[in-house]
């Protein structure tokens, strides 16, 4: 038997605005009891049962590259479409590594430097599959 992720937690200055923004990101709920100036704050998921999504504030600002990060799968929207959903709620584009092919990710910042990434969706990486075996067939 293998433990499971209970939660996923970010260290931040302002755990009621980070939380805010990924709350719409995700599209998970904020905890009931969560406030502005409360140290931590809690997200959970729609179907509970993905880890929820802590914020603890920390006096530190965020100095170096994340060793973790979260990087994010469309659902519903493509990769470029999500990039600028999320650019629209206050991320920033700090790499983007999409190319022409279609293939890569988008590497952003949240606003308070937190990166993470936006993959392709499933739906775009099965097309490209799809491509790839009717280009297989047609040479074959």
């Amino acid at each position: 038997m293998y433990p499971r992720i209970h939660n996923i937690s970010f260290d931040c200055h302002d755990t009621y605005a980070l939380s805010g923004f990924w709350s719409a990101v995700l599209g998970y709920a904020r905890h009931a009891d969560d406030a502005p100036g409360d140290p931590e704050a809690v997200l959970l998921p729609p179907d509970g049962t993905a880890p929820t999504v802590f914020f603890q504030q920390v006096p530190e600002a965020k100095t170096v590259k994340n060793r973790v990060h979260v990087c994010l799968e469309p659902a519903g929207r493509t990769r470029d479409q999500e990039v600028e959903r999320v650019l629209g709620l206050g991320a920033v584009l700090v790499d983007d590594r999409r190319r022409a092919d279609g293939t890569g990710w988008a590497v952003l910042a949240d606003p308070e430097g937190n990166e993470f990434c936006v993959l392709r969706s499933a739906a775009e990486r099965a097309a490209a599959v799809e491509r790839a075996a009717a280009g297989a067939d047609a040479e074959g």
